[in-house]
């Protein structure tokens, strides 16, 4: 994309100049399609990418954003080097978590898409919400260890924040249907993972291979882990609770195998309203781009959905037992916002173990429960206090970790 061609663009009082944080990912790279199909929309003019040199310097020479940050200060010189090289201008390059943050707070940007895994995409959300920035969250762990201080610098700035995962997406939009005080409870789909029907006996045996093999999603190996264990149905619980409001006991999950109901919102009086669509990414990014308007999407057929797939839809109650991750999800949700950083930081810490092979796929909930009984309840006040509760949370994992290996 051209400079000149840009400026004419810009020049459309409807579209939206829009920030990624996470840019080379799944989300990142959904939302950039997104912005292809809708180019008199939405225009990306910041990226924040990882430590992908060729991948942020091909979006880079294609979209042409006022400013890119990439993971390290090597990387950001060789990024600039590339593209000097190329003789590709008028982009400033920035690197780590204050370029990151310099991506999200950018002056003319509208819309930020929150999209970087994990707790590294706290600050520069954070950020983006003080700045008075919307977003859409695809990083649910932002909300989870630090939400009481998103929503609240949210609210104080006038901020949307329009979740992306798709069972708070397809709850924002059964939503509409009611107020807020006429909501019994709200119900979060989850697939049950590849070990829905598994004997509980073979779950000592359970290996990486096995774990990785998610039945509906094509996602990253954490999340797929943790789809696995149904503690990324756990985060979703704390996250809808942070987003809507809601105590624990308001925030039910279902398990749907078929994953063609993403999420039901119950009324008090005894209406249940579904969202019901593909299984496809770009769907609830649109939503939360678009929000609150519905842009006709039939230049991507793809994103139509097949009546004829309803034809059997199942539903039954998550087996606790069988998947403890998520009993330890509520329990924290219940307690103090440390329990959640701290379950959180144990279960990243005892996915990669699980992945490595140091511990077993019943180690994943272990290490969780012993590293939430050894963390003390309390409120954190700021974004680095929540960053400190996680590096404890971390290093004691890791030493829970270390000890379970000796014996």
């Amino acid at each position: 994309m051209t400079e000149q061609h840009q400026t004419a663009r810009c020049e459309n009082t409807k579209v939206k100049h829009i920030a990624i944080l996470g840019s080379t990912g799944s989300i990142g790279t959904s939302t950039l399609s997104i912005c292809e199909q809708f180019p008199d929309r939405y225009i990306p003019i910041a990226l924040a990418v990882g430590s992908n040199l060729e991948a942020a310097f091909e979006q880079a020479k294609k979209w042409h954003p006022h400013l890119i940050s990439i993971a390290t200060e090597p990387l950001a010189d060789a990024l600039a080097l590339k593209l000097k090289q190329a003789g590709i201008t008028g982009i400033e390059v920035v690197h780590g978590t204050s370029g990151t943050i310099a991506v999200a707070t950018h002056p003319q940007v509208d819309f930020v898409v929150s999209a970087i895994v994990g707790v590294a995409g706290l600050e520069a959300t954070y950020a983006a919400a003080k700045a008075g920035k919307h977003i859409g969250l695809a990083n649910k762990e932002c909300l989870v260890a630090a939400g009481d201080l998103i929503i609240a610098a949210a609210r104080a700035n006038n901020v949307a924040l329009l979740p992306i995962d798709s069972e708070h997406n397809a709850i924002h939009q059964c939503l509409r249907g009611g107020a807020s005080n006429e909501v019994a409870q709200i119900w979060l789909t989850a697939s049950g993972g590849p070990f829905r029907n598994t004997p509980i006996e073979q779950f000592a045996s359970i290996t990486p291979a096995q774990a990785l093999k998610h039945p509906t999603w094509v996602m990253g190996q954490r999340i797929t882990i943790d789809s696995a264990t149904l503690l990324n149905k756990g985060l979703e619980v704390i996250e809808a609770c942070r987003l809507f409001d809601l105590p624990p006991a308001k925030v039910r999950v279902t398990v749907h195998p078929q994953s063609t109901v993403h999420s039901l919102v119950e009324f008090i009086d005894g209406s249940i309203l579904a969202q019901i669509s593909v299984t496809d990414m770009r769907l609830p990014i649109l939503y939360a781009l678009a929000y609150p308007e519905r842009p006709a999407a039939q230049h991507i057929p793809t994103l139509k959905f097949d009546l004829a797939t309803l034809s059997q839809l199942d539903f039954s109650p998550p087996d606790f037992a069988r998947f403890p991750c998520l009993r330890l999800a509520y329990e924290a949700a219940a307690s103090a916002p440390t329990a959640c950083i701290a379950l959180n930081a144990a279960d990243e810490i005892a996915v990669a173990a699980f992945l490595e092979g140091r511990i077993p796929f019943l180690g994943i909930p272990s290490t969780i429960e012993r590293v939430l009984e050894l963390t003390p309840a309390a409120h954190p006040e700021s974004i680095p206090e929540v960053l400190a509760a996680d590096r404890a949370a971390r290093i004691c994992a890791q030493q829970v970790i270390s000890a379970s290996n000796r014996y």
